[in-house]
């Protein structure tokens, strides 16, 4: 079991993010001086500088930069993720903490252009962003609620759209950061 604890500042958005996501099987929201594998944090800049030395943090922000002043965070923008995108992205950023690419990818990701320049379905670019983050293909059947099989089906085909043979170079590729060889 997950265990999130929710920080805003604003009661209504605290007990909407308690809800979506008390709602999940495999998620428990604690309440605050608990211990939490994750902190979801809406906008509040101090509280991220002050709770990532406690466990990893999902910002939930209006900008698009300025994060949380050095501190490790992934981080979603609002108006820009649906409710299976923040749940997806807060098992991942629990399983690979705040100072994984998890930030990096997304804040740099345009779903929309990897979809048209790698033909890539939408469980395809979901589970493409999960291996981009380090999970193993456990962890990603367990985030997508699929099979392993299911998952090693995907990553066959993944890899076979981004003309890879391996995680690393495959992610190169999401990212853009693969050199042509």
């Amino acid at each position: 079991m997950l265990k999130v604890l929710v920080v805003a500042a604003n009661p209504v958005v605290r007990a909407g993010l308690t809800v979506l996501l008390g709602a999940s099987p495999d998620i428990e929201v604690v309440p605050e001086g608990a211990e939490a594998d994750l902190v979801v944090v809406d906008e509040d800049r101090d509280a991220v500088r002050r709770l990532s030395a406690l466990a990893p943090v999902l910002l939930l922000t209006h900008a698009r930069t300025g994060a949380g002043a050095g501190a490790p965070v992934a981080r979603l923008v609002h108006g820009e993720y649906d409710v299976a995108e923040l749940l997806r992205v807060v098992h991942a950023t629990a399983h690979t903490g705040g100072r994984s690419t998890v930030a990096n990818i997304l804040h740099f990701r345009n779903p929309a252009s990897r979809v048209q320049r790698f033909g890539l379905s939408a469980r395809e670019v979901e589970v493409m962003d999960l291996i981009a983050t380090g999970l193993t293909n456990q962890q990603i059947a367990a985030t997508c609620s699929i099979s392993e099989k299911t998952v090693k089906n995907h990553i066959n085909r993944i890899f076979a759209k981004l003309h890879s043979t391996t995680r690393g170079e495959a992610i190169a590729s999401w990212l853009g950061t693969r050199t042509a060889s």
